[in-house]
């Protein structure tokens, strides 16, 4: 190629000045475009790279330049031959070269060419030999993965064991009270467990966060107050990887989780602004803090009122109540956002522990450890009893080599990586046994001597310290057998647990009253153990049948593989496909985002950055979004109000969509003329109703399939997007039932929608196939073909219109109708030479009809959630997000109830169960309508924000059951026997839709009804 001017003589493009010039400057370009555009991205400002850095980098990888920008300048053979395996990246252009290994993996997955090595190393070749694979089988592997993670991880299991105080649930299926070290089976599950007040997590190999015990004040991080007994997914953590926890072990409870992505949650009771959000609201779900965003924490420690974290670069910053000094700032004041420490820290810290009232911190080197705070019994270090407002050298310790310190209420311990142990404070605390005086300095504990001890973990008295034969040493306070010695009696120097012998622990952990220890097992990084994984391939999984099972094993790994890269540079892909990028040089992307790819990435790529984008433009603070006005039925002899939907929907498209981006709910409605306010229940009822009319005829905006219409083929049960509504008014309608879909994913409220496949691939930004439309009109198909194919019968240009009634270049719509499928298509003949092209034209029309419709209802999303994301999702777990599942099991509500004023044992409860176990899905269905309003579950437990509550009411013996849906409440009464409580449970979910009965909201309502209708005419139909 050449360009050539005005009477001047070709040029090669190659030695263009102007493409000279330009890749001189594109190294400078790419990385002053990338360093100003991260930290935006890092704090949650900008999704996605900008579509000028987006493009430059395509282009850079389109043309083959990776190599030269992304390695050390060398010799242009050693470039061709460097090894893609052993070759490291320059720093600055990481992010560059993962970009491109991203493309390239994409690129041979989607045409199963050869994989390159950097996925491969270390696998078996037949797990990585393409033509032994397929979307289908890879999707299946990835399906089981997921649903089944227990499968893939035998190896990987933890032998934990629990004692002390279980009498809050913090024990799990343990006991109540246990003196000597227990197995716990619920606990294999565990990569890392953390004991605290009254309350026990756990994180998961995957990064899962389970808690159980003790609920006040939010601690279990679960949106409420409950006590646990077994454990239970954090909700709000999920699709984050949690690499670290730690939890107060006194007070009122409250955490800190570090994510492997660098995001800092708090949790818990705030007072004094120790969760680090500016206030001292408490907090029952976990909450970023913002004011960690950018900084590289590396760990984290929480104390009876205050907090604090490290930093990559050895930075201490603390922050919660100031009194004694506490936080090291040279003061008493109390900091509600974390804080760096200015003074006394002359060298970069590399741990912190948080006491009842006093901060210890150790250097990087290990060979300095400073001390704050409270200093009675002499818990400082220093020989004195004096409080330190800023951080004072515990000289004892210098040079000395420690490894770790930990924090009391009264007492300080540090182990040094001699694995030797000491100890100063509180006496009875320290393990030196019956000394004369209160040791101010620290001491090795001498019992340890002889012994290597490998870690420790401090609770709020007690202490447990673990060898590197396996065994554990216990000391300290022994009130509720936290020591788990068989006995609770206070132990003041350490005692060998025998119940470990043999067990050759690893880990521990002690809380307020109860402690944990576990044996941990094969590394589970990978999320999958070493051994064979399963015994045999689960019946549904078909195309995975024969394949062995180390094969399978292999194939997961590379899989994941795969998704790691896709997952480190998502916001350098182009994720919207009608976007005004600069283009695509290579077709990589296009890979990424297609159906079949789709179908194989792990949900860590697409959950995590969903949720992460969702929490940053969550509305905090508020309970619900605006108010809107609701009249369902006709007051005073009026007519009938509009449908809900378009009533609601005239009144939302005009709202500022940032309003509407609440955790609960986006809007609250009053209504006009009943009994009721809105905490909750009303929202979720008029939701109900309105995905009700939208399937019925009183709503013109989806149609039933033609299958349904013609009782053939699939999805008879399901509907499509009306093709023939495209005025102005529906065209609002439409966005209008995005942002409700938008609302359902950001509530975890899910619709009772049935929305047909071919819509939700629309809707997820995929095009549509022949196959979609045959999933959905059958006969169409059949017809089209018979057309295509119709020499194949004899016909030919003479008999053709005997055979084929149409004339013209028309076809049938989805709703049935003749329509051009092309400009003028009226006009145009169909005859039997031109019948291929017909068909084609056909159908490119039914592939494109909903096109217009769609793009308003993801409009209408793109205001409540990222769309962008939605371009890892498949159709089907687009509609998963959306909708739920559409079978109510009995055993999730079992798992979600709690009881009150009546115990689980009890022969009504009992009853209960067996009668909603009897009980069609359809009735469940309303079942579930009748105590929160809705008609569908979440996919996962942990997104139902409420529990339901089933309490016993003061009541006639056998009268009908009542509810509370902004509650999730069911109150029942006494009954006679289980048969009269279900004729009555099954008339009053049949037959009792009004909300709030005793109508303490009629009145005031009713007062208001005029003005509102006046003010409201045109939601009157």
């Amino acid at each position: 190629m050449a360009l050539k001017g005005s009477g001047q003589q070709a040029i090669p493009l190659h030695l263009a000045p102007c493409l000279q010039r330009f890749f001189v400057l594109l190294p400078k370009i790419l990385l002053d475009q990338y360093a100003s555009e991260k930290p935006l991205i890092a704090n949650g400002d900008q999704l996605l790279y900008s579509p000028l850095l987006r493009s430059l980098t395509s282009l850079s990888v389109g043309l083959g330049l990776t190599k030269a920008l992304c390695f050390q300048l060398i010799s242009f053979p050693e470039l061709i031959c460097q090894d893609e395996l052993t070759a490291e990246p320059l720093t600055d252009w990481q992010w560059l070269y993962s970009y491109q290994q991203a493309i390239t993996a994409a690129q041979v997955f989607y045409s199963q060419e050869p994989l390159p090595k950097f996925l491969t190393h270390g696998l078996d070749p037949e797990s990585t030999n393409s033509t032994n694979w397929d979307s289908h089988k890879d999707s299946q592997i990835i399906q089981w993965s997921c649903l089944s993670p227990e499968d893939w991880c035998t190896s990987g299991k933890c032998s934990v064991y629990l004692w002390g105080s279980g009498r809050h649930g913090q024990l799990a299926d343990t006991g109540r009270s246990v003196l000597t070290p227990a197995p716990s089976a619920s606990f294999s599950v565990a990569q890392q467990v953390i004991c605290g007040q009254n309350c026990t997590f756990v994180i998961q190999a995957s990064g899962i966060v389970l808690a159980c015990g003790e609920g006040c004040y939010g601690r279990l991080g679960q949106g409420n107050s409950d006590d646990l007994t077994n454990l239970t997914q954090i909700s709000a953590l999920q699709g984050y990887v949690i690499t670290q926890l730690a939890t107060s072990v006194g007070s009122d409870g409250h955490s800190l989780a570090l994510a492997e992505s660098g995001e800092v949650f708090s949790w818990g009771d705030g007072d004094y602004g120790k969760l680090g959000h500016g206030n001292s609201d408490r907090q029952r779900r976990p909450k970023q803090i913002e004011a960690l965003q950018g900084e590289d924490i590396i760990q984290l420690s929480c104390g009876h009122k205050h907090s604090a974290v490290v930093t990559a670069n050895g930075s201490l910053l603390t922050f919660g109540n100031g009194d004694y000094g506490r936080l090291g700032h040279g003061s008493t004041i109390n900091k509600k956002i974390p804080e760096k420490i200015s003074q006394g820290l002359d060298k970069p810290v590399g741990q912190v522990s948080c006491g009842l009232n006093h901060t210890l911190a150790v250097s990087t080197d290990g060979n300095t450890v400073w001390s704050f705070g409270d200093g009675d019994y002499g818990k400082l270090g220093n020989g004195s009893t004096t409080a330190e407002n800023k951080p004072i050298v515990v000289t004892k310790l210098n040079d000395v080599g420690i490894k770790k310190v930990a924090a009391g209420t009264h007492f300080s311990i540090a182990l040094t990586k001699d694995g030797v142990v000491y100890s100063w404070g509180q006496d009875r605390l320290t393990g030196h046994g019956e000394s004369p005086r209160t040791p101010n300095k620290p001491q090795p504990i001498a019992t340890l001597a002889g012994h290597f001890i490998e870690d420790i973990s401090v609770g709020a008295e007690h202490t447990l310290a673990v060898s590197s034969d396996g065994d554990v040493y216990a000391w300290g306070n022994n009130l509720d057998g936290q020591l788990g010695v068989g006995h609770s009696n206070a132990v003041r120097t350490p005692q060998r647990i025998m119940a470990f012998s043999g067990k050759n622990i690893s880990k521990v952990t002690a809380g307020r009253s109860h402690s944990a220890a576990w044996a941990t097992s094969a590394d589970t990084s990978s999320g999958l153990g070493e051994s064979e994984p399963f015994s045999t391939v689960p019946a549904q999984y078909t195309a995975l049948h024969g394949i062995p099972n180390h094969r399978l094993r292999d194939r997961l790994l590379l899989l994941n593989n795969f998704s790691n890269l896709i997952y480190s540079s998502w916001r350098l892909f182009n994720l919207q496909p009608n976007s005004s990028d600069l283009g695509t040089v290579n077709s990589g992307e296009k890979c990424i985002t297609s159906s079949a790819m789709r179908s194989i990435l792990s949900p860590r790529v697409f959950t995590l950055p969903l949720v992460r984008t969702i929490g940053k433009t969550m509305v905090q603070g508020k309970n619900y979004g605006p108010q809107i006005v609701v009249k369902r039925i006709a007051i005073g002899g009026k007519k009938r109000p509009k449908t809900i939907f378009s009533q609601i929907s005239s009144q939302v498209v005009k709202l500022k969509p940032a309003d509407l981006r609440l955790p609960a709910r986006a809007w609250k409605v009053k209504l006009i003329g009943e009994g009721a306010d809105d905490a909750g229940g009303v929202f979720d009822d008029t939701i109900t109703e309105m995905c009700q009319e939208l399937q019925s005829d009183v709503s013109d905006l989806l149609i039933p399939t033609p299958n349904s219409l013609n009782d053939i083929g699939y999805n008879r049960d399901r509907y499509l997007l009306n093709p023939n509504l495209s005025d102005e008014e529906h065209m609002q309608q439409f966005k209008f039932l995005g942002i409700l879909l938008g609302v359902a994913v950001r509530t975890k409220k899910p619709l009772d929608l049935h929305l047909a496949p071919a819509i939700w691939k629309l809707l997820a930004g995929l095009s549509l196939t022949p196959e979609d439309i045959e999933e959905t009109d059958v006969l169409y198909m059949s017809s089209i073909r018979g057309i295509r194919d119709i020499d194949e019968q004899g016909v030919n240009e003479h008999n053709f219109h005997e055979v084929i009634p149409i004339t013209c270049f028309e076809s049938q719509s989805s709703d049935g109708q003749y329509v051009p499928i092309l400009p003028g298509g009226k006009n145009m003949p169909l005859t039997f030479h031109n019948r291929k092209e017909y068909v084609e034209r056909a159908l490119l029309y039914r592939m494109n009809e909903f096109y217009k419709q769609a793009e308003a209802v993801r409009s209408g999303m793109a205001s409540i959630i990222p769309l962008p994301i939605l371009s890892f999702y498949t159709a089907e777990r687009l509609e998963q997000l959306v909708c739920g599942i559409p079978e109510i099991s009995v055993s999730l509500l079992k798992q979600v109830a709690r009881y009150r004023e009546i115990e689980e044992g009890h022969r009504l409860i009992q009853w209960l169960w067996e009668t909603i176990e009897c009980f069609t899905n359809a009735e469940r269905i309303l079942f579930l309508r009748f105590v929160c309003g809705r008609s569908r579950l979440p996919v996962n437990l942990t997104d139902i924000g409420q529990r339901l509550q089933i309490i016993r009411v003061d009541k006639d013996e056998d009268t009908l059951p009542t509810s509370q849906t902004c509650f999730f409440q069911l109150r029942i009464p006494n009954y006679s026997s289980q048969a009269v409580m279900a004729e009555k449970l099954r008339y009053a979910i049949l037959n009792c839709r009004s909300i709030d009965m005793d109508n303490y909201m009629l009145t005031r309502n009713t007062d208001n009804t005029m003005e509102v209708e006046e003010e409201d005419d045109s939601i009157q139909s």
